[in-house]
């Protein structure tokens, strides 16, 4: 990649990628064999990702739930879900329930300034 101009933003999503693979328990031990292992491998994982892994930053939707409005829908069954919990039993709670609202935009690596807006609200 030395011949690759990135921007700081791109270098940081890129790195960003990287640690999510490689956090993985799937991510070989070892060097791939081939290219084609390695895209075979990179393909299940974006797979996944996309369609498995719930994310925090969007309220445990999948990507793809979130690409294609479904969170909209799993997020209100969800707040209703803990709404009639809380009913059930209101000594479990002391505090509200967690907010099943759809999340707003998302970056992979927001500007200390974006996090700093979004945590002052």
């Amino acid at each position: 990649m030395s011949g690759l101009a990135l921007s700081e933003e791109q270098r940081s999503e890129l790195e960003s990628c990287f640690r999510t693979t490689e956090d993985r328990p799937s991510f070989p031990q070892r060097a791939f064999v081939s290219a084609q292992d390695a895209l075979a491998w990179v393909e299940r994982f974006v797979a996944w990702y996309n369609t498995e892994h719930r994310h925090s930053a969007i309220r445990f939707v999948t990507p793809e739930a979130r690409h294609y409005g479904l969170d909209v829908a799993l997020l209100a069954q969800r707040h209703q879900v803990y709404q009639r919990a809380r009913a059930r039993h209101p000594e479990r709670w002391s505090r509200d329930t967690r907010d099943w609202t759809p999340a707003g935009p998302v970056r992979l690596n927001p500007s200390p300034e974006v996090q700093e807006l979004k945590r002052i609200g």
